[in-house]
């Protein structure tokens, strides 16, 4: 018993633990609220949290109009199943109908689930991989045709 104690006091705890993470903060901090808010103000807004059954495009762009002018709203489905895949986008006329696009929809119902809105972030300009990748085995079999 008193060696239970002693080994609580001093955090051997921690020491036997096999867990290699760090402690959990279940509180949030100024740095993931900072991070959070990277992207830029833009007309084009990030929707998530979409339901995958019956959402749809139109469902979206109704929802959105609500708050401004919408030019373009896309739900971004699976190309087999054709379903949602959770997420989509909705471009605004002007910045303004945007931020109320985003106060709006952000924590909001649709469709029975919690959608989340966001400025959406650029693409990224990464350039594709080149198409010259050499066969492990080199070039030992002529093409059709040539003998």
């Amino acid at each position: 018993m008193a060696l239970r104690a002693v080994a609580a006091s001093r955090g051997l705890r921690r020491f036997f633990s096999t867990s290699t993470l760090p402690a959990f903060n279940p509180l949030p901090t100024a740095d993931a609220a900072q991070q959070k808010q990277d992207a830029e103000p833009s007309t084009n807004l990030f929707i998530s949290g979409l339901n995958k059954r019956t959402t749809t495009t139109e469902n979206l762009k109704q929802k959105a109009s609500e708050f401004g002018e919408v030019v373009h709203a896309k739900v971004v489905t699976d190309r087999v199943s054709g379903y949602s895949r959770g997420f989509g986008f909705v471009e605004y006329a002007n910045l303004e109908d945007a931020a109320k696009g985003v106060a709006g929809m952000d924590g909001k119902y649709l469709d029975g689930w919690v959608i989340f809105a966001e400025y959406a972030k650029p693409r990224s300009t990464q350039t594709p991989p080149s198409s010259n990748v050499s066969s492990p085995y080199g070039n030992r079999y002529p093409p059709y045709g040539r003998q």
